[in-house]
């Protein structure tokens, strides 16, 4: 009896503890390289409030939304948001997350981050190569009493599906009705520029840039930030020069009404606003309204609310823009509301 009594408790005891590591398994999610960084330290911060971890693979918002509808993680990521239509059709809601910006990047000896300046369409027509040396009058015009080199430019693009790829054009093809006509918008777009290098993912661009005299590319604010590239500064809707930083990000997000678009797939770019940096964008996450594995689902719900509450200010230090307190309680009232647990 007493070893029937004993290996009862032993087999009790197993599966308390394979109860609690199921609980304690990582959260899985894939997709978009915008948000990486701060979904890093996120992650790290909430294992060791939860000792829950966070597995991420930084592969791209095409690769994200392939893999969530593969249902071979628990969340895909996007900057590139899915429509209404697609997602009824998948099952799936979608939120953002958090606010960034994408920031035009050079490689240009002699320049400090900001000091040159650029408008939209001359940005447009360096990415399509029409404009394909720096001292080119249209940028000389914009930069009096510059030196600017007689040097060629060398378009760096993204060479995977990407969301970042997505704001960026769904910029330029607003400013730019030649870019509109030539490119258009989208995760991957045919690069017309002559003299282009691809990269993978926002890192793949950055060292692109930093390893390529005379290079111009694009990439979220933070691998700039981080990577200590120098960036242009951009003329605004209101004609106004500026920065990129948390204040113009926020700036440009201002008046967003996110549930006026179906998923809440808002464009931010081109926004009005003195302050409002043209170039801004939310990434979001993607889950099933009916999940397979439920717990799993939760935790990912346990893991953003977390993140919400508690990591405003590691986004802050980051150079992103934590959504504001009415939007993430909103988010739980309106969407994750409509996840089965």
């Amino acid at each position: 009896m007493k070893s029937l009594i004993r290996n009862f408790a032993v087999a009790a005891a197993s599966a308390l503890a394979m109860v609690s590591a199921a609980q304690a398994a990582d959260i899985t999610g894939a997709g978009a390289t915008f948000p990486y960084p701060i979904y890093a330290k996120w992650a790290e911060a909430y294992k060791k409030a939860t000792g829950v971890g966070l597995n991420y693979q930084s592969i791209g918002s095409s690769g994200g939304i392939r893999q969530i509808r593969a249902k071979t993680v628990t969340f895909g990521g996007t900057d590139a948001p899915v429509s209404g239509a697609d997602l009824d059709k998948d099952g799936m809601v979608q939120f953002p997350t958090v606010l960034g910006g994408v920031v035009p990047v050079i490689n240009l000896e002699g320049f400090k981050p900001g000091e040159l300046k650029v408008t939209g369409e001359v940005l447009a027509e360096m990415f399509m190569g029409s404009i394909s040396k720096w001292n080119d009058p249209k940028i000389a015009a914009l930069n009096p009493g510059k030196k600017l080199p007689d040097q060629s430019i060398t378009v760096v693009h993204r060479s995977d599906g990407s969301g970042t790829t997505f704001i960026f054009t769904d910029y330029l093809t607003e400013v730019s009705p030649a870019w509109k006509d030539k490119v258009g918008k989208g995760a991957a777009v045919k690069w017309p520029a002559a003299t282009s290098v691809g990269g993978k993912g926002n890192e793949g661009v950055a060292a692109n840039v930093s390893r390529v005299k005379g290079a111009i590319g694009y990439v979220e604010y933070a691998y700039a930030k981080r990577n200590k590239i120098p960036h242009l500064q951009l003329r605004n809707r209101d004609g106004k020069y500026v920065d990129p930083d948390e204040k113009t990000f926020a700036a440009a997000a201002a008046g967003a009404d996110w549930f006026s678009v179906p998923g809440m797939g808002l464009s931010l770019v081109n926004q009005k606003g003195a302050d409002a940096w043209p170039i801004s964008g939310a990434t979001f996450a993607l889950m099933y309204k009916d999940p397979a594995n439920k717990a799993a689902s939760n935790e990912v719900l346990k893991f953003f609310d977390w993140a919400f509450k508690n990591g405003k200010q590691m986004a802050l230090e980051l150079d992103y823009v934590p959504l504001p307190d009415a939007l993430t309680k909103a988010i739980t009232e309106k969407v994750w509301t409509q996840i089965a647990r």
